[in-house]
């Protein structure tokens, strides 16, 4: 039976996943900068070809390995934290049918996460009007739409003093969100979801 031996590029994308991890869990970098800081961290300023950059699937792991060896004392509670205010911000904006996204969801999320929400919403507007109603500043961006053509606007604030990214899609666009996975793993989850994440937390820990 033949023997299968790492590729060169096999190594090379598993290192660049390990160092990319690092930059995550240490910095709160977004996974595609990490992922190119690291590759010049190990290639220099040598030409990075497409095949040995790993996949975010692949340095998910990597810091979930990160987290369990180096922060398994604070990672875990900081981690329901973010969960249990995010529960309650989606709550506060369940007009807009809000899904929790990101690092928060995922289970990697480390001291300097930010939540991530998707809503859908008829209008940006009603948004925005929503959280300046109730005293909130925002700052305003764009970030890709998941259909990966067009761009949706954020918006970007302080709530209980952690950072809030939501990102707003038309209320059309919630029918092609819903269920959409990378691999086996769920991008996005509403509320209930979440909060069965935290009710499985609380029987895995006792």
């Amino acid at each position: 039976m033949p023997s299968h031996f790492p590729s060169e590029s096999d190594l090379l994308r598993a290192e660049i996943a390990v160092a990319a991890a690092r930059l995550i869990a240490e910095d709160g970098i977004d996974y595609g900068t990490a992922k190119r800081k690291a590759a010049k961290q190990i290639l220099g300023n040598n030409k990075v070809r497409g095949d040995v950059l790993p996949d975010n699937a692949m340095v998910e792991d990597e810091v979930r390995a990160y987290n369990a060896l180096f922060f398994a004392d604070t990672q875990p509670l900081r981690l329901r934290y973010l969960r249990e205010l995010a529960v309650r911000l989606m709550r506060e904006l369940q007009p807009f049918q809000p899904y929790l996204t990101g690092a928060v969801l995922n289970g990697t999320a480390g001291e300097h996460s930010d939540i991530h929400l998707h809503l859908f919403a008829d209008s940006a507007k009603d948004v925005e009007i929503f959280l300046l109603n109730k005293g909130i500043d925002f700052d305003v961006s764009e970030s890709p739409h998941f259909n990966g053509h067009d761009e949706v606007e954020t918006l970007s604030f302080l709530w209980q003093n952690e950072g809030v990214h939501l990102v707003l899609y038309e209320t059309d666009d919630l029918r092609q969100s819903n269920g959409r996975k990378s691999g086996s793993r769920t991008e996005r989850a509403p509320i209930a979801s979440v909060i069965a994440l935290l009710t499985e937390s609380d029987h895995t820990s006792l």
